[in-house]
């Protein structure tokens, strides 16, 4: 199985991308989706994030105060670091049942920490979604309505523009123009087509 691993920092366009890909006919295995997963109620990973970090991360429902955690682990790189511990292995486990089950020519495997937190490894190759930092925060800030604070917090956690633009195999650069990053969807759909075809040969 070809695995294509897409990143992109916040706001570049990662959705507009793999909603394509997935109109093409191609599995998207969301690292993001199998975080929530993996913390959802009754799952070994929510108790041992209450433990660690207090009854104020959980909603009276029993389900996982996203906001309250997103406050603590952002403020300070140790915390992060232990919340990672905690979810970061189960992710992956997750994450592999799903690619395991993708009966697609390719599958793409989208995270927005996907060199950062080592699941590139999953991938045979990248494919990073670039914008340029100004147009990611209007984007972040227009639509999904974050304080310029946690931009900047969310920023400072991933890897920065230029290591990402090394790192990756392919890029894709969305100027905001979708029916450009479509056309160069459909392109890189049929690279990673034949390429699916050779391995398999």
């Amino acid at each position: 199985m070809l695995v294509i691993g897409l990143t992109g920092g916040i706001g570049s366009g990662k959705t507009l991308a793999t909603d394509h890909f997935e109109r093409l006919g191609i599995t998207v295995v969301d690292a993001d989706r199998a975080a929530r997963v993996v913390v959802e109620p009754g799952q070994p990973a929510l108790a041992e994030i209450a433990a660690t970090f207090g009854p104020g991360v959980i909603h009276p429902d029993g389900t996982l105060d996203r906001a309250a955690l997103r406050h603590i682990v952002f403020a300070d790189p140790e915390q992060r670091r232990r919340l990672e511990a905690i979810t970061h292995p189960r992710i992956a486990e997750e994450i592999r049942r799903q690619l395991a089950a993708s009966t697609s020519a390719y599958t793409i495997l989208v995270s927005p920490l996907l060199f950062e937190s080592g699941q590139y490894r999953f991938a045979q190759r990248t494919v990073l979604i670039d914008a340029h930092e100004s147009l990611q925060r209007h984007r972040a800030a227009t639509r999904d309505h974050v304080s310029e604070k946690q931009i900047e917090a969310i920023m400072a956690a991933q890897m920065s523009r230029e290591e990402r633009q090394k790192r990756a195999d392919d890029i894709l650069l969305n100027d905001g123009h979708i029916e450009h990053l479509h056309a160069m969807v459909e392109k890189l759909h049929q690279r990673y087509l034949e390429l699916a075809h050779a391995a398999k040969d």
